[in-house]
């Protein structure tokens, strides 16, 4: 899977499911203070996630992502590249 279509997928569920304004999803955005992601809608991202890419977030895993960019690279890391 492309870095492209990882993008495109969190894009769509950030702004469908977690009604963030698709103005503010940018690389550099950090998850907690620039989009508002919350403990609820963390739990809605790991349904999401392994919905979408088939793998499940290890809360340990996820201690240094800090920013959409991290995320994408942590996303990347589990489904591999075309």
């Amino acid at each position: 899977m492309t870095k492209e279509k990882i993008k495109e997928i969190v894009l769509h569920f950030l702004v469908e499911e977690l009604e963030i304004e698709e103005s503010k999803i940018k690389d550099e955005a950090l998850l907690k203070d620039d989009l508002g992601i919350d403990s609820l809608d963390f739990v809605d991202i790991v349904v999401i996630v392994e919905r979408n890419f088939g793998f499940k977030i290890k809360p340990e895993e996820m201690t240094d992502v800090r920013s959409l960019s991290n995320f994408y690279d942590y996303i990347e890391s589990k489904v591999g590249t075309e």
